[in-house]
């Protein structure tokens, strides 16, 4: 079944939102991906809806997305300005100008592929997910604070896995941001593509870098891993280069679990594929804490955040939306609000009253959003996990869990 044009247009923008984010922190190759995956699915949008008036505008989008991806693969050869995220401050910009010149004159290449940050996530953002959150407290920021208190050391290596769009990212990110240390983000996929053929020696400058960062400035350290997977699967069916950077990898985890409190370093990898990581890896993960579907009570909390800015009717109830989209993850229902005001703007832009935004004059405004609208999207909009998927995670936890 094909997707609705506005779940195109939503991922399109989701995917080029991330790829200004890494590119004005001069995460090239990441920035390259999310650029390749926002025009490709404009195309697909296009091919699917040939006659839409909005083409001419995708065209547009798509060709700005070409011509920033071969400047940035020319970057090699030269230094580029990078694009700046227009919501940071003046002050980020200009740190982002610094980091970019700096990461392409880098000899390693290294810093192209991570987003090394001082990250802005907040607990409270951070909405359920109770129990995952406990676990990250006790294991790294209650240690970190009062090492004194744990004589037998602690947990240094940690895996959050379950569905995709639940949170995991966040929760990393939230626990950098309360110990105030660095938040190194790795996309693994991208690092083993690039890599290949000497992804052995690149895992042990990861592991240097993290340290460094760590030792110089007397600060904690997150290296977080997101599709741990791509570099941990199962080692049965790989060559050997693939094997020797998985063996490095065990390597390096084993060095920062025997650090004692010598150093504030710690890995959480996250996968939406567990059942994938074999046993050594699992190892080397003293928790394995499962990031799970929002409750029914998560679900009308995220509901009442991200109907908050919208103009809506008074009837809509965030608590009858929460027991409606039983099932549906974090990500769905951001993605089911941001739908619900695609649909009345699309209205009222097809409307014969409407009128631009003219100087002296009062723009038209869309109407209220109601419980209709919300319906209609459930149509369209089913949930990114199905219950197979879930019955998987828990039968998995049920083996492998550590929380």
């Amino acid at each position: 079944m094909s997707m609705a044009p506005q779940e195109l247009e939503n991922s399109a923008s989701k995917y080029a939102a991330d790829a200004i984010k890494a590119d004005s922190q001069g995460a090239i190759g990441m920035a390259i991906t999310k650029y390749q995956d926002a025009f490709e699915t404009l195309m697909k949008l296009m091919r699917l809806y040939p006659d839409s008036k909005l083409n001419k505008i995708y065209t547009e989008r798509i060709q700005a997305y070409q011509n920033r991806i071969k400047a940035l693969r020319s970057t090699r050869n030269g230094n580029i300005e990078p694009v700046l995220d227009p919501n940071a401050s003046p002050e980020e910009q200009r740190k982002s100008l610094a980091r970019t010149h700096a990461n392409t004159q880098s000899d390693g290449n290294m810093e192209d592929l991570i987003l090394k940050e001082k990250p802005n996530v907040k607990w409270i953002e951070v909405i359920g997910l109770d129990d995952a959150k406990n676990a990250l407290r006790e294991s790294i920021v209650y240690p970190s604070k009062r090492p004194d208190l744990f004589p037998l050391s602690w947990p240094r290596g940690m895996l959050l896995y379950g569905p995709p769009g639940t949170g995991k990212t966040m929760l990393a990110a939230a626990t950098a941001n309360e110990l105030d240390g660095y938040f190194i983000n790795v996309d693994a996929a991208s690092m083993m593509s690039k890599w290949l053929g000497e992804a052995e020696k690149n895992v042990s400058k990861l592991f240097s870098m993290a340290r460094g960062y760590c030792q110089r400035e007397s600060k904690p350290v997150i290296l977080f891993i997101d599709e741990v997977d791509s570099l941990l699967g199962d080692r049965n069916s790989e060559v050997g280069g693939e094997i020797r950077a998985k063996n490095q990898f065990l390597s390096e985890m084993d060095g920062v679990n025997g650090k004692g409190k010598e150093i504030m370093m710690y890995v959480i990898g996250a996968t939406n594929k567990p059942w994938s990581l074999d046993s050594p890896f699992l190892r080397r993960f003293q928790k394995r804490i499962y990031v799970s579907l929002p409750s029914t009570e998560a679900r009308e909390n995220l509901f009442e955040l991200y109907t908050s800015p919208l103009q809506k009717n008074a009837r809509v109830s965030s608590s009858s939306l929460a027991k409606q989209f039983d099932g549906y993850s974090a990500s769905d229902i951001k993605d089911v609000c941001q739908g619900a005001q695609l649909q009345v703007v699309n209205e009222l832009f097809k409307s014969p009253s409407f009128s631009e935004l003219v100087e002296g004059q009062e723009p038209s405004q869309p109407r209220e959003i109601t419980m209709a609208d919300f319906r209609d999207i459930k149509q369209k909009r089913k949930p990114s996990v199905s219950p197979e998927m879930v019955r998987a995670y828990h039968k998995w936890s049920e083996q492998f869990g550590a929380l």
